[in-house]
């Protein structure tokens, strides 16, 4: 670093105060605006690399040197860039809004933030009073290279809102530059550590255009920060020597190993990068951290809204020289360029989806094996993906866990259930009789199966209602039903005030004595009853002008079963109609449906009533012992 001398040419001036009250900016910086100290490493790196770019617009064959050191509570950057005069460092160090990367130093207005946005990284002016958040001074040594007569010049601001501006001999600093002195303040000592300012320095910088070292004051060879070209852009021998270098760049920035990678080169954007692919299932709800560098910058490593919601199975790394950073320069403006470039980056995801299952279908069976959820989510928007997954999307139905593609080969009509619990209870029985139907009650599977005509016309998808089941299941021989008419009567009539019909019915496992169906409709029609029930006058009549015709739950008797046979032959009328209401309740909790007041109220009542009914016989079965 080059030495300044404490002898000045000219006498200091007399104390400044910034066009801005300090400590409400530092208390503003630290509380609202950055949301880690950490980022003053950032703005020295800032200022010297855009002082470095301005000095090669002036003279393209001038040499690049960026040095970092920390030591003792101070962290020292030093540059070859443009620098500044004695006038800059008044009217630019020292004022919000003005910065020394234009010609000049004339005002950085909205115009010139356009003009300038190509070359620069820093955009709004605040420069380096953010970094008080750590330093109680700030020292500035700095020759202009505009001027071959310049002076170099000190300026040298503290905490309390004051700075001074001196000229210094040109031995002080005999080239063209600017070196930045910072004197940690009193708790931000771990900031200023060499540790902690290396690793900052790797962590902001590592992509940065001009090579850039550590010196942590211990003696010996300055450390590089930059580490360019980025690993998406090297040359690799081998493809599958690029995927292990790749591999290994996500372990080190991200801490796992990918599934694969996907390359994220929009050029017509100025985006490059990769996107990795997460080893374990995610939720669809988690939202992805990832890591946008601008110009070479890192400008934040949670950006949440550079992919697609969709895309929450994957990390990117990406650098950019296009989306508009927020103030604070720690995330990305939400605006119609970052829109058309999420658009653009979740097209590319797609395409290595497409690419996967044209050329490597085991690398896709092997990504759709932990993350499908993620396709069927793309999916539900995207009726061509659909078509292209279909071989491929794993589903439950009554058939097993299969593809849907398989599934429709057996079944053109297809019905599904939208709770997990309704398909837990029909699939044996749909299996048992032809019936195909699907599982649509986890995460997008019912979209996708709305979405299914769409792609394959001639398969019929329909929501799976009781009238459907009752139909396929086998009709009890009509002397059989006669027979049991009075018992058929009975049991309608005690669940009459569940809003539940009976039917009889013959069908497999013969296990299951009884199954409880009932669809949207049905459920639909017990709300409004319910509602009709506790509403005043008013609101009673209009429900009831509302009333639909809707088909009633079911509940329906296998006639395969033994125990049914049995109930129906009790001669005891209460007998019978407490044992149907059993069967209703052990039904209701094999549908696993959440229990209405009404339901919880007919279940004590059964289960009661055959204790009842058991005690009582064993009490008559004990008299009579006695009387023998």
């Amino acid at each position: 670093m080059t030495s300044t001398s404490t002898s000045p040419s000219t006498p200091p001036s007399a104390p400044h105060s910034f066009q801005v009250d300090l400590r409400g900016l530092v208390d503003l910086l630290s509380h609202h605006l950055y949301s880690s100290p950490r980022v003053y490493v950032r703005e020295l790196l800032q200022n010297a690399v855009d002082a470095i770019t301005a000095r090669h617009a002036l003279d393209p064959a001038a040499q690049v040197r960026i040095r970092l050191s920390a030591s003792g509570g101070r962290v020292t950057i030093e540059d070859s860039g443009i620098g500044l005069t004695a006038d800059e460092a008044h009217s630019l160090l020292a004022t919000i809004g003005r910065s020394s990367k234009r010609g000049g130093g004339a005002d950085l207005n909205e115009q010139g933030l356009e003009a300038t946005r190509q070359e620069f990284l820093g955009q709004f002016g605040i420069g380096l009073l953010a970094c008080f958040v750590v330093a109680r001074q700030i020292r500035v040594v700095t020759r202009s290279a505009r001027d071959p007569h310049a002076t170099p010049v000190e300026w040298l601001a503290t905490d309390d809102g004051s700075y001074t501006v001196r000229e210094l001999p040109h031995e002080a600093r005999p080239e063209p530059g600017t070196t930045v002195v910072l004197e940690a303040r009193p708790g931000a000592a771990e900031w200023a550590t060499p540790a902690k300012v290396e690793e900052l320095a790797r962590d902001y910088g590592s992509l940065l255009p001009y090579e850039i070292t550590f010196d942590d004051g211990e003696g010996g060879e300055p450390r590089p920060v930059t580490d360019r070209p980025a690993v998406w852009d090297r040359p690799f021998p081998t493809p599958a020597a690029r995927r292990v270098a790749l591999a290994g760049h996500c372990a080190q920035l991200f801490g796992f190993t990918p599934l694969d990678s996907i390359d994220l080169d929009l050029p017509v954007a100025g985006v490059r990068g990769v996107a990795y692919v997460l080893p374990e299932p995610t939720s669809p709800a988690h939202r992805a951290g990832h890591r946008v560098h601008l110009k070479g910058m890192l400008l934040t490593d949670r950006a949440d809204n550079l992919l697609p919601d969709w895309a929450f199975f994957v990390r990117a790394v990406l650098d950019t020289d296009t989306l508009r950073p927020t103030a604070s320069r720690e995330n990305l403006y939400d605006d119609e360029t970052l829109a058309a470039v999420r658009d653009a980056l979740g097209a590319r995801v797609r395409s290595w989806l497409a690419e996967l299952a044209a050329s490597d279908p085991d690398r896709l069976a092997a990504f759709l094996q932990v993350h499908h959820l993620g396709v069927k989510s793309m999916a539900r928007h995207d009726p061509e993906l659909l078509g292209l997954m279909l071989p491929w999307l794993p589903f439950e139905t009554s058939d097993g866990s299969m593809s849907l593609q398989e599934f429709a080969a057996a079944h053109t009509d297809i019905h599904f259930t939208r709770t997990v619990e309704e398909f837990r209870q029909i699939a044996p029985i749909a299996a048992a009789h032809g019936l195909g139907v699907i599982n649509a009650g986890y995460t997008y599977d019912a979209d996708l199966l709305a979405l299914l005509p769409a792609v394959r016309p001639e398969l019929k998808v329909t929501e799976l209602d009781a009238g459907a089941v009752t139909e396929r299941l086998d009709p009890v021989p009509t002397a059989a039903e006669l027979a049991l008419a009075p018992f058929l009567a009975t049991a309608r009539t005690r669940l009459e005030a569940q809003g539940c019909d009976v039917v009889l019915r013959a069908f497999q496992p013969v296990s299951v004595p009884a199954l409880y169906l009932d669809d949207r409709q049905a459920r639909q029609e017990r709300d409004r009853t319910a509602a009709l029930e506790s509403a005043d006058s008013l609101w009673s009549g209009i429900l009831g002008a509302l009333r639909g015709s809707a088909p009633r739950a079911r509940l329906v008797l296998n006639h395969n079963n033994p125990l049914i046979r049995r109930i129906a032959a009790l001669p005891d009328e209460a007998l019978t109609g407490t044992a149907v209401e059993s069967l209703y309740g052990q039904a209701l909790l094999m549908s696993q449906r959440p229990l209405r007041p009404a339901d919880t109220t007919l279940l004590n009542r059964a289960f009661l009533g055959l204790l009842e009914w058991a005690t009582h016989s064993t009490d008559s079965r004990d008299a009579q012992e006695d009387q023998k």
